[in-house]
């Protein structure tokens, strides 16, 4: 499950571009807390502690607390703005959640025992159509990565959303399809072989 991140924020006595340079000069950074049918609260934080909290790696699948001016607030972070050239960070989103909120996030995934699946032991490859789910879960157990175990898959084999264990109160947010995650697939030699046989044949 995915660790709660804490940063401490002040709220933005001034809106507008220039307010938000002279921020990002001081080393700032603006933001906003938005939803839960209350209004938006313009803040600002550190960019260092900001930064450092965007290196973790799973910052968006991540429960943020804001703390500002006493108040905590429980925030999922939406969306991050970068500077094009130097990447620091211009502006974030943090969405409000509710007491027992559901929330959608991009979970990455990561696959194991690749040793042990057949159609990779005789040189397929495992092709994967997603490197992330799109999932729904409650706001307090939030998965870091959904493991998915190749165990037994041959080449030609496909995996599919359904049989992917995604654990406790975790829904897939595509329920019209049964999709795909990964396949594995022959090697592009092996292929080529298959061809010029065929074509002999």
């Amino acid at each position: 499950m995915s660790e709660t991140l804490t940063l401490s924020a002040e709220t933005r006595e001034r809106e507008g571009k220039g307010a938000s340079r002279q921020l990002r000069r001081d080393g700032r950074t603006p933001a906003v807390i938005y939803g839960g049918k209350q209004e938006p609260v313009t803040i600002h934080l550190e960019e260092k502690a900001l930064a450092k909290a965007l290196g973790t790696g799973h910052f968006f699948n991540s429960i943020v607390e804001l703390t500002v001016g006493g108040e905590t607030f429980r925030t999922l972070p939406k969306d991050v703005a970068f500077h094009p050239v130097s990447d620091r960070p211009l502006h974030v989103d943090f969405l409000r959640l509710a007491k027992n909120a559901s929330v959608h996030v991009n979970v990455p995934v990561i696959f194991a025992n690749e040793e042990k699946s057949p159609g990779l032991k005789k040189g397929g490859v495992l092709n994967i159509v997603r490197h992330e789910l799109e999932l729904v879960c409650p706001s307090d157990s939030i998965p870091d990565d959904i493991v998915i175990d190749v165990s037994g898959y041959d080449i030609g084999d496909s995996i599919h959303i359904s049989s992917v264990s995604l654990g406790a109160g975790v829904t897939s947010a595509i329920t019209d399809r049964d999709f795909t995650i990964a396949t594995i697939v022959a090697p592009s030699a092996l292929k080529s072989e298959e061809g010029e046989a065929e074509a002999s044949a």
